[in-house]
């Protein structure tokens, strides 16, 4: 009967051979794709474009379910385009740098002549309610009272202002 000792120094001896074979069998093909190659003046960058197109075409073949989502859903189409660089934004996810700090985009908007006259309208009246409902959001109240020399404004709530103060009539103050 084998002793574990010599069972596991045969086991070591056939991972070597295994490892050995596998390491020429792998040299082997790699010589004849390089010959493939050579034959019809492919290059690495070649197949890997092929195989990225390929996997495009047929979805991920490896990956997690949100990447292999994302694959399938395809690239948004363009919405604001940067004049000075070309750069466009899809209007989705984080805005570049060049449109980040805009408070009105419009300006950036590319015109791709399928919009009707209605989503333009929409568009246009869109922002007016964001302001609004943002300003109300926040605790802003619309001006009750203009000071007519300084022209500024106070909401009737919280502490008056020094120009308002002690007037007794405000009336003539009102908005």
């Amino acid at each position: 009967m084998a002793t574990l000792e010599a069972i596991q120094r045969k086991i070591e001896r056939l991972r070597a051979q295994a490892e050995k074979a596998a390491t020429q069998q792998n040299s082997a093909v790699i010589e004849r794709i390089r010959g493939i190659m050579e034959k019809h003046g492919l290059t690495v960058a070649d197949v890997v474009a092929h195989l990225g197109e390929r996997r495009g075409a047929r979805g991920a073949s490896k990956g997690n379910a949100a990447q292999v989502g994302l694959q399938g859903k395809g690239k948004l189409p363009p919405k604001y385009r940067n004049p000075a660089t070309g750069e466009t934004w899809s209007g989705h996810a984080r805005p570049p740098r060049w449109i980040a700090g805009v408070k009105d985009r419009s300006r950036f908007l590319i015109d791709s002549g399928n919009t009707s006259g209605k989503r333009a309208v929409k568009a246009a009246v869109k922002p007016a309610v964001k302001q609004t409902v943002s300003a109300q959001a926040k605790g802003k109240l619309p001006p009750k009272y203009r000071d007519p020399k300084t022209g500024a404004t106070w909401s009737g709530h919280a502490r008056p202002p020094a120009w308002i103060k002690n007037v007794k009539d405000r009336s003539q103050y009102l908005i």
